[in-house]
């Protein structure tokens, strides 16, 4: 049995070989949890608050354990930093000879195949408009061992050489591809089954769960045990990959790939080239018939839009007469029989996401919807419920099962997340952050402010924000749960602060966090995709300003569907999923404050229905424990306080949360 106190408490291996490494009983506690889960094979939720350090808590008992283990996290940047720098020094300082890997999705690797067809085909679009990045691709293909996209860095994430150079399961040949032998996705595949402990990433794992293609087919049969991080993360992404999806995306690379085919296969046939445009034309001329803006709409509600209608009928009878043509060329060549099967799949899901449900008695458990983005559509038809298809596949495999995130209870409890998971067996833990927040940190939520409701509200945060920002010198993430907030606070801040203002959409966001970083006074305005995962510590990150209380969009699709499911079952929606989900998004909001232990700063909630209704007691009762205020004064003598480098002026502001008589 591993002793967790030899390896995390005073005098530990860990405080001897990791610099600036510092005992936490909530770390050790986890540790002895997660080591007891392993050995029981139990499913385990536990929350873990910001600094108790629940990476080290799990890979710790993962590798000494001796069980083969699946490690998900809730991003791709997560899942490199956790094997390319937790990993690596994990090994090294525990000297174990388990054997690592790092796994993703096949979108992730260089395919040479697809490559030697993008070089030398004349028609595919990427070899006419991006002639650099391809040759950067090629020179970087001599040179891989991994063919892990992410090695090249001279090329952009969205450049649209990476749809060219890379398979899909849609477009895989498998077997029959000419370099099968050298193929990048068979190699990780591979080490995988010979690993110890498996780095995944939720979607990945959750394709597979779902779709049983993305390898782990091999890998889940042998695995003692999944840890699953930032599981807060699960029910949305297994209710996409459990639902059905066709993109315009989708139906573009389809046409391209044709036309590969007919190059190769087909050069005397000149309807399947016209086919393939014919799609292409029809795929890219899509969007413009969905009127409004980029939004998530109901299939019922797309369609009233005639032009919509029109343009998806017009869309499905453009794939049939394709399918026809593929038909009769199929069996020349392995290409053309592969974008055979495509089509007819695509066909497929489009009239799964578009016929018309009628007295289906399935009705009631899915929804069709629309995902409208700037250029494309997205059609889905997407499960109300995933819990019963997560808990039949999990039933299928005896291993232990652990769930972690800092954000996962509600008022202490686990209730919300175990039953949208359909956990019906499990042990929980709560760790609060091992983070002095009585001290470090202020509460603030301004008094005078109208209902949310109010046209004038998004107004009246601005002026609050901006006289936050003055005291404390800009070095803040204003957080909104709306673009259109968002869009409208940016225009009005412009006018009234001098900080430097770095705004979601104007950059990709690893380039906006690094700007923010080395700003000196910066303030960052963003929305969902800032509200977590993101982790600045220091000076640079003094306050956090949330605009409203973050309750889901009464207008999603999905949202709709399910609320109307759960009042035929006689519940009230609010209670029962609304509620929950807006008090763990405010924790993540939240939980951008502090992310180190000599961190200070001020939260600020603008929604005044944390007083003035009954449930802002909830959400007060789930963020962590500091001091609040009500009195713009008081964070005016915080930031004064803390604002001076001399150690008794900061223990003087100490004091001062310990005294001032208007906290509470």
């Amino acid at each position: 049995m591993i002793e967790i106190e030899e390896l995390f408490g005073q005098n530990s291996l860990f405080s001897q070989s990791i610099t600036d490494f510092s005992p936490r009983r909530e770390q050790q506690e986890m540790a002895q949890a997660v080591l007891e889960a392993l050995d029981m094979y139990d499913t385990l939720i536990c929350e873990a608050g910001t600094g108790t350090g629940k990476t080290f808590a799990y890979l710790v008992p993962a590798l000494l354990s001796g069980k083969r283990v699946v490690i998900s996290t809730g991003t791709r940047n997560l899942q490199d930093q956790l094997f390319h720098r937790d990993l690596p020094l994990m090994r090294k300082v525990l000297a174990t000879p388990a054997k690592v890997t790092l796994l993703k999705g096949r979108a992730n690797y260089l395919c040479l195949h697809r490559l030697d067809c993008s070089e030398g085909s004349r028609s595919h679009p990427v070899t006419r408009t991006r002639p650099t990045d391809l040759s950067l691709v090629r020179e970087w293909a001599k040179h891989t061992r991994t063919g892990d996209i992410a090695e090249c860095t001279d090329i952009a994430e969205d450049s649209p050489i990476w749809p060219a150079v890379t398979s899909t399961t849609d477009n895989c040949l498998g077997q029959h591809c000419p370099a099968y032998e050298e193929c990048f996705v068979l190699r990780a595949r591979k080490a995988a089954i010979e690993a110890d402990l498996i780095v995944v990433n939720h979607h990945l794992f959750f394709a597979d769960m779902a779709l049983r293609e993305e390898g782990f087919g091999e890998l889940l049969p042998g695995v003692d045990a999944v840890i699953f991080d930032e599981a807060h993360q699960l029910p949305d992404i297994a209710t996409r990959f459990f639902g059905i999806r066709i993109s315009t995306g989708q139906l573009v690379d389809l046409a391209n790939d044709v036309l590969g085919a007919y190059e190769l296969e087909a050069f005397d046939t000149p309807e399947l080239r016209d086919a393939a445009l014919a799609l292409d034309k029809v795929a890219r001329d899509l969007r413009i018939a969905f009127d409004d803006g980029p939004q998530r709409v109901s299939w019922l509600q797309a369609v009233r839009n005639r032009a919509a209608r029109q343009a998806t009928q017009d869309l499905a009878e453009t794939l049939v007469e394709l399918g026809t043509v593929l038909e009769a060329l199929s069996e020349r060549g392995r290409s053309l029989a592969n974008c055979l099967g495509r089509c007819r799949e695509l066909t497929a899901r489009l009239s799964s996401c578009t016929d018309e449900l009628g007295a289906d008695p399935s009705v009631e458990e899915q929804v069709q919807w629309c995902e409208l983005g700037r250029y494309s559509v997205a059609f889905h038809a997407s499960p109300l419920e995933v819990s019963h298809i997560l808990q039949s596949r999990m039933s299928a495999h005896k291993c232990a099962w652990i769930f972690t995130s800092a954000t996962l209870a509600v008022g202490g409890a686990f209730h919300y997340f175990s039953q949208r998971l359909g956990l019906d067996e499990h042990r929980t833990a709560h760790w609060q952050s091992p983070f002095d927040f009585a001290r470090q940190a202020l509460m603030f939520v301004p008094e005078g402010l109208p209902d949310p409701r109010e046209r004038t509200y998004t107004a009246a945060v601005v002026t609050v924000s901006a006289q936050i920002l003055e005291v404390s010198r800009g070095r803040a993430f204003v957080l909104f749960t709306s673009h259109r907030a968002l869009d409208e606070a940016a225009g009005a801040l412009r006018k009234v602060i001098d900080f430097p203002l770095i705004v979601q959409g104007t950059s990709p966001r690893n380039e906006l966090l690094r700007r923010f970083r080395s700003t000196p006074n910066a303030v960052l305005l963003g929305t969902n995709s800032f509200w977590e995962g993101v982790d600045v510590r220091g000076d640079a990150l003094s306050c956090v300003i949330i605009d409203k209380l973050p309750f889901a969009a009464p207008r999603d699709p999905i949202l709709q569907a399910r609320f109307a499911a759960l009042r035929r079952r006689g519940l009230d929606p609010f209670v029962h999923y609304q509620l929950s989900h807006a008090v763990l998004t405010l924790k993540q909001g939240a939980g951008r404050l502090l992310r180190d232990f000599t961190d200070r700063g001020v939260l600020v909630v603008c929604d005044p229905r944390l007083y003035s209704r009954p449930y802002g007691s909830v959400f007060l009762q789930s963020l962590p424990p500091m001091p609040r205020t009500r009195c713009f004064e008081d964070v005016r003598r915080f930031f004064a306080c803390g604002n001076d480098s001399n150690r008794d002026k900061v223990e003087a502001a100490n004091n001062w949360l310990d005294q001032s008589g208007t906290l509470h």
